[in-house]
């Protein structure tokens, strides 16, 4: 881990990452990625299958660690601590109260099979917040209600839709009020007639004002969406820019190929 100077963060950043390198073995996957992701921002990224994106977000979540760099989410080391300029790992409960700030929403929905759609909601605000039980229920049904499923608050998830099962877990992560959402991929495992329905649940969020750091292969919801579009491809950053310079008048060869096979 290197020792980059941290100070506190700079007003209206929620994430910053700084010549951020992740090596798995002899294998390096990121190789020095630097970009800003501001307060209220979508910041979409987009690339071919191990360009490095969805290790980005896991990065950001402390879900992996940094082999080089530096990463902070509203002003604080993602993991570390600094002590007499040098970087030391947190403990495990603090990075779990860091992680609980920060929303995730995977490819695969990971709902707990044993509760129902509501129990699901009011789990981790529950065990790990230890929030009252009344408030957490009446948070857990106004979500449910936000994502257009509070009919199935009692439902099992195995008795729901790929689509509804993937907005229960848009729900469950906004049930821990984070800061930040990460969202990998959430629509690719879906039948494409369900991906509508969770994509209107993310667009809601934006609007709300939510700090959105989004990997898709959606390009008609980046080009609507996002305030920013990164491409990468191999482990870099290759172009970034508004929808309108990436999407619809990209530089980079790199970048025009990709936007031409994919639209």
């Amino acid at each position: 881990m290197t020792t980059v100077d941290a100070s506190a963060a700079e007003s209206g950043y929620m994430v910053r990452a700084k010549n951020v390198h992740k090596s798995f073995g002899s294998l390096e996957v990121l190789k020095g990625i630097t970009l800003d992701v501001r307060s209220g921002e979508v910041m979409t990224l987009l690339g071919p299958s191990g360009s490095g994106k969805s290790t980005f977000l896991r990065l950001i979540n402390h879900l992996e660690t940094l082999s080089a760099g530096q990463l902070s989410v509203d002003g604080e080391l993602v993991g570390y601590r600094r002590a007499q300029n040098k970087l030391y790992e947190l403990r495990e409960h603090e990075i779990a109260a860091m992680r609980a700030r920060i929303g995730m929403v995977f490819q695969r929905f990971n709902l707990f099979p044993h509760m129902t759609v509501l129990q699901n909601i009011m789990e981790a605000p529950i065990g790990v917040l230890r929030q009252p039980r009344d408030q957490v229920r009446e948070r857990a049904e106004t979500l449910l209600d936000r994502v257009g499923l509070v009919d199935k608050r009692d439902a099992y998830p195995s008795t729901l839709s790929g689509g509804q099962q993937q907005r229960v877990a848009i729900a469950r992560a906004l049930a821990m009020e984070p800061r930040l959402m990460l969202f990998d991929e959430p629509t690719s495992a879906l039948d494409p007639e369900l991906v509508g329905e969770v994509l209107e649940v993310m667009k809601d969020l934006a609007r709300s004002g939510m700090t959105m750091v989004v990997v898709t292969h959606e390009i008609g919801f980046a080009r609507e969406v996002a305030d920013s579009v990164v491409f990468m491809d191999d482990g870099v950053v290759v172009e970034a820019g508004t929808p309108q310079e990436v999407l619809v008048n990209p530089q980079h060869p790199r970048t025009q190929n990709f936007i031409s096979r994919v639209l």
